[in-house]
């Protein structure tokens, strides 16, 4: 239920008064690679020590917490009593708020109430997507239950519910998240039936544009990078990678290679882009994205990996490195971005063993996090140091969010902001 109207004309004045701040507004971090180059979080912690606050979330959900300014967001989906037994479960598809400096809830808004037409897979939920901000609205995606828009404050102002009824490959379930990039949104929508990405505008949720993709099932989130003033979406996918004009939706260009069933968003930087996955063998590729058509076997393909890619987390982009988990293990691997090179490769770290969610990097470390709740934290840098071993003492399969000094932690029952001297 929403707060009182002073409460929150209060909140918004606080929203405009810190739009300059760092943010995590989106799953991957503020340069979608999965670093915040001005963040300094703690390196050391516990279900105790250094915990700022911890709020019990309700229902169940992968998705991973979002922050700007003063609020900080997640999704969950929420079985509602007495409309659970037998079958799939009734729930309630939610977007909470939380206020940053002490974690109580500034709002939530129950998006639909609906009962799932799929089953997913028994360690994924219905809350798997991420949701984003642009600091003038947040975005919640249920996948086939739709899209919806809110202000700040928790005004409802859209939803997209029309892109039908999603059939993901053995009924895994959903769990791309959409991306904002100027005046659009865009949301992927690979499965086994009539796949597509699409454009929406982000103030009216309206189609701009709608391509249609030759792919499967494939449960990564796009990428929005520019090259000569044309920005691209980049979306992985099991046939190819592929890149589209953000204007116009057209392709750009293409490369094949990737792996069944792929997960992992790509990363880029410097005119490149890098996407790979792991299932079922192992393909990771460095592209120009100067490229046009078919780009495989020519020099915009700068490198390629054949082994120990990662599957379900993502890779993460740091200092000119790229870290990557082998398939969805611990084992750890780290190469030069620039020409591939490895660092240290499928390298066992104690601690670490089932991996979901994805590498962070912040104030000149990376956060590594297994689904046993165990984070371990290393050097960024060319040789594996290992710093801490820290844990939540409950299953984490959520990307964490590096805010100035402080992580976001969702777990599987609690949501934790974690800085240091708690």
């Amino acid at each position: 239920m929403l707060k009182t109207a002073a409460s929150l004309i209060v909140l918004a004045a606080s929203v405009c008064s810190i739009a300059h701040a760092d943010n995590w507004a989106h799953w991957r971090g503020p340069t979608g690679n999965g670093s915040a180059t001005d963040a300094n979080p703690p390196t050391e912690w516990s279900s105790t020590k250094n915990v700022k606050w911890k709020k019990d979330i309700p229902g169940r959900g992968s998705s991973s917490p979002v922050i700007w300014g003063n609020q900080v967001f997640v999704t969950t989906a929420v079985p509602v009593a007495g409309k659970s037994s037998g079958g799939l479960p009734t729930l309630e598809f939610k977007l909470l708020c939380f206020n940053r400096s002490d974690g109580e809830s500034l709002w939530q808004q129950t998006a639909i109430v609906a009962k799932p037409h799929e089953s997913t897979h028994s360690t994924n939920g219905f809350a798997s997507a991420s949701p984003c901000t642009d600091g003038e609205h947040v975005y919640a995606h249920f996948g086939s239950r739709g899209l919806y828009c809110y202000t700040m404050t928790g005004e409802f102002r859209w939803k997209h519910d029309d892109f039908g009824k999603m059939e993901t490959r053995n009924s895994f379930g959903e769990g791309s998240s959409p991306t904002l990039a100027d005046n659009k949104i865009i949301v992927p929508w690979d499965h086994q039936g009539r796949s597509a990405i699409y454009a929406l505008d982000k103030v009216t949720g309206k189609t701009l544009w709608k391509t249609p993709r030759d792919e499967p099932t494939c449960w990564a989130t796009p990428l929005v990078v520019e090259n000569a003033g044309q920005k691209q979406v980049v979306m992985n996918g099991q046939k190819s990678a592929r890149s589209y004009d953000l204007e116009s939706g057209k392709e750009l260009w293409r490369c094949g290679g990737q792996t069944e069933r792929p997960i992992a968003s790509p990363v880029a930087e410097k005119g490149v882009v890098f996407v790979g996955s792991g299932h079922k063998g192992s393909f990771m590729g460095a592209f120009r994205l100067t490229g046009h058509g078919d780009i495989q076997g020519t020099e915009n393909v700068v490198w390629a990996i054949d082994r120990d890619t990662p599957d379900i987390a993502s890779p993460l982009l740091s200092s000119g490195r790229i870290y990557f988990h082998k398939g969805k293990s611990g084992q750890l691997s780290c190469v030069d971005a620039t020409t591939g090179k490895p660092h240290y490769m499928g390298s066992r770290i104690p601690g670490l063993e089932s991996i979901y969610a994805s590498p962070v990097a912040g104030g000149g470390h990376v956060y590594l996090t297994a689904r046993s709740g165990t984070t371990v934290v290393i050097k960024d840098a060319d040789k594996l140091n290992i710093v801490a071993t820290n844990s939540v003492d409950e299953t984490v399969d959520a990307t964490p969010a590096l805010v100035e000094n402080e992580i976001f932690l969702r777990g599987e029952n609690h949501l934790f902001c974690i800085a240091a001297g708690k």
